[in-house]
């Protein structure tokens, strides 16, 4: 098993919480690091797997109280845990009456896709007795770093990554695609014509770290607003697309106020966009917006759990790709480029003249670290990554 950045945290949150709930994407990894935890005996506890997509082991909680109380000294591990939201109103009596006899953290480990109902019911029900922790494809920082490029082209899910050949890896892709459209998301969300949302899924793929034109996405689909924005929230809810927030700053300069657009996974923009390979990718105009997506994904994963990720723009074409603010730390400035000599844009300078952040960087192809004046650093993605994981370790 490669191993993953999130065991850790998953590990201290059982020590902490009665629940904790591992959310992700399908084919992420989940069940693989749950059996991992129960299989290496690291939650010190014996354990109970349970699958909800077994109907025997659906049948097993059809009286969850009376069939999880005789199990109150082992973790429970329950996977597919979105197809029995009910779930969670018995887990809030059984955990409340654990915590009197003293049983007061590390009893469930619930593995699911992050469905609009899930977060809802785990939030509204076990609020206060459950952490969520979400594991997402593998980044930079979990592969050996000669594998960076293929890891940008094929992607972070683990058939994808793994795959035999580039075409085996675009087949793996493609049909997950498609079993997310006709399968999945019938399952875990509001009910959307596949090919429609196909369409759109697309149309994201090609203004890949672009701002979001909600009204231009309506008019290529023939819908309405409010229907691009119920998609999109969609896509983000099931953590496949992310949307980057403009930094709110008292500038005194007009500020862009949409959010930045990305799917998560840039080989599943690869596939969307029917790209096999590392040419292909290099010859199609997505190829900066792609690196840019690939690269935030690994260090937004990589800062401190508290840290608020953002962009900044102004109207007059001052921007930073990538803001954190960091706690204890104050703001880091980031621009992202593709290539071995990055080029900064006077925008760049103009936005750290707005915001005069603490530090400033310039994450590009290559790996060596150096200063490139005016307090900006060119820095390498993993170094860049590990300097972020630094700061949340103080």
């Amino acid at each position: 098993m490669i191993p993953r950045r999130q065991l850790p945290v998953v590990l201290d949150r059982l020590k902490q919480f009665p629940a904790v709930a591992l959310l992700g994407p399908r084919q992420t990894g989940k069940t693989t690091l749950a059996k991992y935890v129960a299989r290496q005996g690291l939650s010190g506890r014996e354990t109970v797997y349970l699958d909800l997509e077994s109907a025997a082991d659906r049948e097993r909680l059809a009286d969850a109280e009376l069939y999880l109380a005789g199990h109150e000294d082992r973790l429970v591990i329950v996977d597919e845990v979105q197809r029995m939201p009910e779930l969670f109103r018995s887990l809030r009596g059984l955990i409340d009456r654990g915590r009197s006899r003293g049983a007061r953290a590390g009893r469930f480990l619930l593995l699911g896709s992050a469905s609009i109902d899930l977060l809802k019911q785990s939030g509204e029900t076990l609020a206060g007795r459950i952490a969520c922790v979400e594991l997402s494809p593998f980044d930079a920082m979990e592969v050996d770093g000669g594998d960076r490029d293929r890891l940008w082209i094929r992607g972070g899910f683990p058939d994808s990554f793994l795959a035999d050949s580039d075409e085996a890896s675009v087949v793996w892709r493609e049909n997950f695609i498609r079993t997310y459209l006709e399968r999945d998301i019938p399952q875990l969300g509001p009910r959307v014509p596949a090919e429609t949302l196909r369409r759109f899924w697309i149309m994201l793929a090609h203004v890949q770290g672009g701002l979001l034109n909600a009204a231009q996405l309506a008019r290529s689909l023939a819908v309405d607003g409010k229907t691009v924005a119920r998609y999109l929230d969609l896509l983000v809810d099931l953590l496949l697309v992310r949307r980057l927030p403009p930094l709110h700053a008292n500038v005194g300069k007009r500020l862009v106020k949409s959010p930045k657009v990305y799917v998560r996974d840039s080989g599943i923009v690869h596939a969307l966009l029917g790209l096999d390979d590392y040419e292909a990718v290099l010859g199609h105009p997505a190829a900066g917006g792609s690196w840019e997506g690939f690269v935030l994904e690994t260090l937004v994963g990589s800062a401190p759990e508290r840290a608020r990720a953002s962009f900044y723009r102004t109207s007059a074409g001052a921007e930073i790709d990538l803001v954190l603010e960091m706690p204890g730390a104050g703001l880091w400035a980031v621009e992202i480029k593709r290539g071995l000599a990055p080029k900064l844009d006077r925008g760049f300078h103009r936005a750290r003249e707005d915001l005069e952040p603490e530090r400033s960087f310039v994450v590009y192809s290559g790996e060596d670290r150096y200063p490139r004046g005016e307090g900006v650093e060119a820095i390498g993605l993993r170094e860049m990554a590990s300097l972020l994981q630094g700061v949340q370790g103080r």
